[in-house]
């Protein structure tokens, strides 16, 4: 069974857009929630792919847009509403990703029968990795944590830093979207978001806290975030797993589109390691 853009309604709140990805056995199945990174979305590239290896693996797959990603109810591929990405920021994206999961294990879910609410693991990649190793380390709900070239800190990425005093003047400055040649908008709003969330939003601290099964995936030669930063992780949390690929990069070779209807193979390696991952590490 697989249901595309399904919409999460919220009250004064941007809605959520997501797919599900499950056999129909009404057994109860692992929950996997997918968060997608910076400038991405739920459709980008071999994802669905990705969803359907998860689902043949009997795990019950959830990949969603954050609200505020730039993609709409009626367009959420690529990035029709800048508007609401310049106002996007980490706060945000925790609170999407709490709703989220809140309504999955609501009796408001239809799914619901299909979904075993005490195996729940978290999947980020790149800066979604950050959102959900935040999201694991102080949601106890959650029994697995699985990064995939997950950055270490916030703090040091380009959308958090710059020329401060020069942004704070203008309110806005953009940054290059070099597939679809958009200037992306960031608000002021998010350093400062930032800033006054800065301890909640320290991954290195809530590294330190996770508890439950964490598995780290990351390439050695990653362009986008350096594979120091998952060396960081792993230093962080002792416990965890860590899976080093070569001859690869931050997308595990995949692209926007992505037309053949298999995966290459680092994303291949990454999905098949992942699934074993969570099967393997029990609830």
């Amino acid at each position: 069974m697989i249901k595309k853009n399904l919409v999460l309604d919220r009250k004064n709140q941007k809605p959520i857009v997501f797919d599900v990805f499950y056999n129909t056995t009404k057994t109860q199945k692992p929950l996997v929630i997918f968060c997608h990174g910076y400038k991405g979305f739920k459709d980008w590239g071999a994802w669905d792919l990705v969803a359907e290896q998860f689902k043949n693996a009997d795990l019950f797959f959830v990949k969603f847009n954050f609200s505020h990603n730039g993609g709409t109810v009626k367009q959420p591929i690529d990035f029709p509403d800048l508007e609401a990405f310049a106002e996007n920021n980490y706060s945000k994206e925790l609170q999407d990703l709490d709703d989220l999961i809140n309504f999955l294990l609501s009796q408001n879910n239809d799914y619901l029968p299909e979904i075993d609410i005490n195996n729940i693991t978290l999947i980020g990649h790149s800066r979604g990795g950050g959102i959900a190793t935040i999201k694991a380390s102080e949601d106890s709900r959650i029994t697995k944590l699985v990064t995939w070239a997950s950055v270490c800190a916030f703090g040091k990425r380009t959308s958090t830093t710059g020329d401060l005093e020069q942004w704070q003047i203008d309110g806005v400055k953009y940054v290059l979207n070099g597939r679809t040649k958009q200037q992306m908008p960031h608000n002021y709003q998010f350093y400062l978001d930032y800033k006054a969330n800065e301890e909640r939003l320290n991954i290195q601290n809530c590294c330190k806290k996770i508890k439950v099964p964490h598995l780290i995936i990351h390439a050695e030669d990653d362009p986008s975030v350096k594979f120091e930063e998952a060396l960081n992780l792993h230093k962080w949390n002792p416990n965890s797993n860590l899976l080093k690929l070569e001859n690869s990069n931050h997308v595990f070779d995949g692209k926007h589109p992505w037309i053949p209807n298999t995966l290459p193979e680092a994303l291949q390696t990454v999905t098949t390691f992942t699934t074993n991952f969570i099967k393997k590490s029990g609830a």
